[in-house]
């Protein structure tokens, strides 16, 4: 058992069989670690080929490595000075490199493998001291089992298949039985076609040439698989198959992303908690509830402050994607150069300022779950356009790529602004706003379940009080009748904030002279005035949105003697929108 270099010349020179111990990329990172600071180049001495990955981690790390190969004892010599007349100031290499490195004062580290590659080799050589104490005349069949051992232990994930030259099944582990799931049906000795029948195993056989990270359907499942020929002798007598479970790669991806994004990016509210008995909040609630199974984009219009978060929330947390994440970003918060970054991502060297390795955007680190765009109304034109590529196609481009990645998500969209109002005064795209307006939901505001105001606030209430709720529930109860005819424009928010000041006062004054305290506040910042406005038109309809685009589409329509085309463009909506909504309020 003895690493590559050493196994090369030994078979070279001997008849004996050795296993080589192999280096893989983990052996390197703790070593790139200590070198990643020192000033000059790092030359790499590797026999023949060099660990894959190494020089994309190099690049990644920063480090100007330089890369020796060599095939034998003089070459390695060679290798050594060529590397110290490129300026290198430190190798890293194996036993041979580092004693020549040691002959011409080059500093330099021997790369040491780990248990696992040690534990693998000795495994295969205890496979090996059995197949040499078998009879003669199976050496081949032995020499082919011994390819096949190698072969798995070098390319194994989870399911693993292995063909002989005959196409007949000679291994399979219990990952790969669970995949297939043939019950009852012998699989050892069958043919693989009979087992399999879209494998490429077969292709692999008459060829000779491996097939890695190859996507393939078993029984509707998506796997990764490998297909590695088994060569004894120049002859391919056999191929050996790995397969992994796509899904168990994308849960784990998700961990991972989950981990080192750790920002509670989990919905944790649901219908239940929004507080409301009224017939108007009951339908809403119910409305939503019935778009929480379906796929397509939710937008959800509200005044500031009606709950549009823990309806989206609500819808997640009822929704096939509840167990994954909610991914929540306030397009109103964000500068405009750091929103595009912060949604879609960027490679490193992006722009000024990037983050070594570049960093996922918001709709990557959603992937399978949700992503809820508040406020998307305030969202730059120019991103606009971006995400009604996102939204049309499924995948995202990081800035400064030239790649993109696929993504699986859930949008939901929120605005407290008539999105009809932001498209005519050519403030938001047209087309993003039929994307997004598939399922729609309008939050009513207080003023329109006002019956809902004091539950709200008692259930408020009870959560800043605790254990002194029932002492002074009575006298709250007092305080809100006191202002029931309010109009509480910034709605759940503002009662909230009302609340939890009231709650903090009660201990202090009593009923009485907390409402002559609250209604001198209100009149300070001309809120009696409000409350007025409200108490005397409580007979009239209040205004929405529905009857305000009904008026503004029956004055134009005179504007323009009826003319539709004209009309539509006065309006600065296309024709087919003016049509549509005509029928939609049943304008003739």
């Amino acid at each position: 058992i003895s690493r590559k270099g050493t196994k090369a010349i030994i078979e070279n020179n001997f008849d004996i069989n050795v296993v080589g111990i192999n280096i893989s990329l983990s052996d390197y990172v703790d070593i790139l670690k200590d070198v990643r600071n020192f000033k000059g180049p790092v030359g790499f001495f590797s026999y023949e080929e060099l660990v894959d990955g190494i020089k994309p981690l190099c690049d990644l790390l920063n480090i100007d490595a330089r890369y020796y190969r060599f095939t034998n004892n003089e070459d390695s010599e060679r290798c050594v000075l060529d590397a110290i007349k490129d300026g290198v100031v430190f190798g890293i290499g194996g036993s041979v490199t580092g004693r020549f490195a040691e002959k011409y004062n080059l500093n330099h580290v021997v790369t040491e493998n780990s248990e696992e590659q040690i534990i693998s080799a000795i495994d295969i050589a205890n496979q090996l001291m059995v197949v040499l104490n078998e009879e003669l005349k199976k050496q081949e069949d032995l020499k082919i089992m011994l390819g096949r051992y190698e072969s798995i232990f070098n390319y194994t994930h989870d399911g693993i298949i292995a063909i002989d030259d005959n196409k007949r099944i000679t291994l399979i582990n219990k990952e790969a039985e669970r995949l297939i799931h043939k019950s009852g049906e012998p699989i050892i000795g069958n043919n693989i076609e009979n087992i399999i029948k879209n494998t490429k195993m077969v292709e692999v056989l008459n060829s000779g040439k491996k097939e890695l990270d190859q996507i393939m359907n078993i029984n509707n499942l998506v796997v990764n698989t490998n297909r590695i020929p088994i060569v004894v002798d120049n002859k391919v007598k056999g191929v050996v198959a790995t397969f992994q479970d796509v899904k168990a790669i994308q849960k784990s991806e998700m961990k991972i992303r989950l981990k080192m994004y750790d920002k509670g990016l989990i919905a944790k509210y649901n219908f239940n908690d929004i507080i409301g008995k009224s017939k108007i909040i009951t339908y809403t609630k119910t409305v939503a509830n019935s778009f929480a199974p379906l796929e397509s984009t939710v937008l959800i219009n509200g005044e500031t402050g009606t709950g549009k978060e823990l309806f989206a929330q609500s819808i997640h947390n009822s929704s096939k994607r509840k167990n994954l994440q909610f991914v929540d970003i306030n397009c109103a918060t964000l500068p405009k150069n750091l929103l595009a970054s912060e949604l879609f991502g960027y490679v490193e060297g992006a722009f000024t300022g990037a983050t070594k390795g570049g960093k996922p955007g918001l709709f990557e680190i959603a992937h399978k779950g949700t992503i809820f765009l508040d406020e998307i109304a305030d969202l730059p034109i120019d991103i606009q356009g971006q995400l009604l590529r996102v939204l049309q196609e499924k995948e995202i481009r990081r800035i400064g790529s030239d790649s993109v990645t696929p993504v699986d998500i859930r949008v939901i969209a929120a605005t407290n602004k008539p999105l009809e109002i932001e498209v005519a005064q050519k403030r938001f795209r047209e087309d993003l706003y039929f994307r997004l307006n598939i399922l729609n939901i309008s939050i009513p505001p207080l003023r329109e379940r006002r019956e809902d105001i004091e539950i709200i606030g008692l259930s408020m209430f009870k959560t800043y009080c605790r254990d002194k709720y029932t002492k002074y529930e009575e006298s709250f109860k007092k305080i809100m009748e006191s202002i029931k005819d309010y109009n509480w424009p910034g709605n759940v928010r503002e009662l909230n904030n009302f609340v939890e000041r009231i709650s903090a006062q009660i201990e202090i004054y009593s009923a009485d002279e907390i409402i002559q305290i609250v209604k001198q506040k209100f009149n300070n910042n001309n809120y009696l005035a409000n409350i007025r406005l409200s108490s005397e038109s409580t007979e009239e309809e209040p205004i929405n949105f529905e009857s305000w685009e009904y008026n503004s589409i029956i004055e134009a329509l005179k504007r323009n003697k009826f003319v539709v085309s004209k009309t539509s463009s006065d309006l600065g909506i296309s024709r087919s929108t003016l049509i549509r909504k005509m029928k939609k309020y049943n304008i003739k």
